[in-house]
């Protein structure tokens, strides 16, 4: 630096801008080593024999299996995960999976909820934690699989308390819906939430629901009480030979149709008494008990009787009691936060899927490490996954005390077997939502005890872009920072899948970029990735040979003479930074 005047004239070029170089505060020994960085295989591609021995020869010692999608991991044959270890243990590398994003481990999908959907899932990602013991049969490693594939997030944009919209789901159809958080107007109102909104849900369904049933009760009994005495005139006439009137033929038309009411009327009933006893509060439920001792032998006789006349005089009677005791409870909660089903689900396929494989491998199981989605996505943000990594572990820790595990063990297996993978451009991707560096600084300090892996990529903070770290503006040293010990030393897989689309052919794989951009040392008290930018280029040392050599030499230019990371053709570390020949 030199002061000339009023001006201090500065050092402007520092080699690469994205280094961690530029943080005075991170020492040499706590930054991120060559040895804690990974790749992942082609996500298009089956032949990991090919990837791996690919990847190896850059001399990372850390290689992720992206089976994705589900067709081309399963178009991996078994042998090859024997191989890809044999291969790995040569070179003292080691192998992970990353599961596909496409299981949703909720059972959820697009029509709603399905039980069976939910085990398939489940037997899914056993099968993927089979092939990661093949991986690696002597010790745990890490086997990623994200919190939701499909299902929502509710997020609350910055600067706003609420959601605009609550997802909820419908506990007897398994449909999902949506309600709007708006604003009342009418006087009287009280502030809208969540709570007051699911329970205005439930009422009006519930009302809706015994609205229709009295409705059909009513024109029932009232067609049958106008019908019958013309009908019962009718039944005699025939009897007696005697011609059938205009009006009774009318009347038994009319008692046909208050029967079929009356019918509806009793199917509608016994649906609302079976909602009301599996979903209603448990005072409510003794009253639905009493009222089942009330009725209950009228209800057999009913199935019982062939005769029309005290069948319909029966269900009258169950019908008129049935309505009085429905309309006393409380509506049942059938509508329930969506977020909320959908973590009791997601745990439950979790536990059994981790305790599934302890219990085969016991302490060579592999770790099933819970990734954060892609902002947008259903448990996305620190807290979030942090809920789903205690829930699961709790159920884990039942499941294994149900067979005979003590409770302290169970809990100290759970607590090695289920964790997370904390993707960093996932949670940067919060930024379309009006969140700042400093929230994702707090998303990550609350999950950072829980972290058994690290994916790395870079982004803008709107698209699921991948790129090498030091490309986006995701925090990537006080993220690294926040997590700890194993934020430094774990780790750390490379997730740069545009960065292979756009820039491979140009730059190769991802790994140099990101050391470059992390301020990676060579050696392990040396200079640093970042400082050989003289030396050789690459992505950030300038723009290379750009311009028109043919042009230069007919026409003449003295640009041409300037380092190549200015625009010119002389290669850096030749001298000063404008040496070469004088502009002609």
């Amino acid at each position: 630096m030199a002061k000339e005047g009023d001006y201090t004239i500065s050092n402007i070029y520092q080699g690469g801008y994205s280094s961690f170089n530029q943080y005075p505060s991170l020492s040499p020994e706590d930054t991120v080593q060559a040895k804690d960085l990974g790749l992942t295989t082609d996500l298009r591609s089956a032949n990991i024999l090919q990837e791996i021995n690919s990847k190896l020869s850059t001399g990372v010692k850390h290689i992720e299996i992206s089976p994705v999608p589900l067709n081309v991991f399963e178009s991996i044959p078994k042998q090859h995960f024997k191989e890809a270890r044999r291969e790995a243990e040569l070179v003292g590398a080691e192998l992970t999976i990353h599961g596909s994003p496409n299981l949703e481990a909720s059972g959820l999908t697009q029509q709603g909820f399905s039980e069976s959907n939910r085990e398939s899932t489940e037997r899914q990602m056993d099968n993927i934690m089979n092939q990661a013991h093949e991986l690696n049969p002597n010790k745990s490693a890490p086997v990623t699989f994200h919190s939701s594939a499909m299902l929502p997030g509710e997020i609350i944009p910055k600067g706003q308390k609420e959601v605009e919209d609550i997802l909820i789901i419908n506990k007897e159809t398994k449909e999902i819906g949506k309600i709007p958080l708006k604003e009342r107007e009418f006087p009287g109102e009280e502030e809208i939430s969540r709570e007051e909104e699911i329970k205005r849900t439930n009422e009006r369904s519930w009302t809706g629901q015994l609205n229709s049933l009295e409705y059909t009760q009513r024109y029932g009994n009232r067609f049958i009480e106008e019908s019958g005495f013309l009908k019962a005139g009718k039944e005699a006439e025939e009897k007696a030979g005697k011609e059938i009137s205009p009006k009774e033929e009318e009347a038994v038309g009319l008692f046909n149709s208050g029967q079929t009411y009356l019918k509806d009327s009793y199917t509608k009933l016994k649906d609302l008494y079976d909602t009301a006893a599996i979903y209603s509060k448990e005072d409510d439920k003794k009253m639905l008990n009493e009222l089942k001792n009330r009725i209950e032998n009228k209800a057999v006789k009913i199935k019982k009787i062939n005769g029309n006349g005290e069948k319909i005089a029966l269900m009258q009677e169950i019908l008129q009691d049935g309505l009085k005791t429905l309309n006393k409870i409380a509506p049942p909660e059938i509508h329930r936060p969506l977020n909320e089903f959908a973590k009791d689900k997601t745990t439950t396929t979790f536990a059994n899927v981790a305790f599934g494989s302890y219990n085969k491998f016991k302490d060579n199981a592999p770790i099933l490490s819970i990734e954060n989605p892609p902002a947008g996505g259903a448990f996305s943000t620190g807290k979030e996954l942090k809920d789903i990594i205690i829930k699961s572990r709790k159920k884990f820790v039942d499941i294994a005390e149900d067979q005979g595990i003590s409770r302290s063990e169970a809990k100290k297996q759970a607590e090695k077997l289920i964790g997370v993978t904390w993707d960093v451009g996932h949670i940067n991707m919060m930024r379309k939502h009006g969140w700042e560096s400093k929230d994702l600084i707090k998303e990550t300090e609350a999950v950072a005890p829980l972290v058994k892996h690290v994916h790395l990529s870079d982004n803008f903070g709107f698209e699921h872009t991948e790129l090498p770290m030091g490309m986006g503006n995701v925090p990537t040293k006080e993220i690294i920072e926040k997590l700890g010990k194993e934020g430094y030393k774990g780790k750390k897989v490379i997730e740069a899948g545009n960065w292979y689309e756009h820039f491979f052919e140009q730059g190769g794989l991802p790994f140099k970029p990101t050391l470059e951009g992390m301020g990676s040392p060579i050696y392990k008290d040396g200079p640093s990735w970042n400082q050989t930018l003289g030396f050789q280029q690459d992505y950030f040392g300038g723009y290379g040979l750009m311009l028109p050599q043919q042009h230069l030499q007919m026409y003449g230019s003295g640009f041409s003479q300037l380092p190549a990371e200015l625009g010119g053709q002389i290669q850096g570390a030749q001298g000063s930074r404008m040496s070469g020949k004088p502009m002609e």
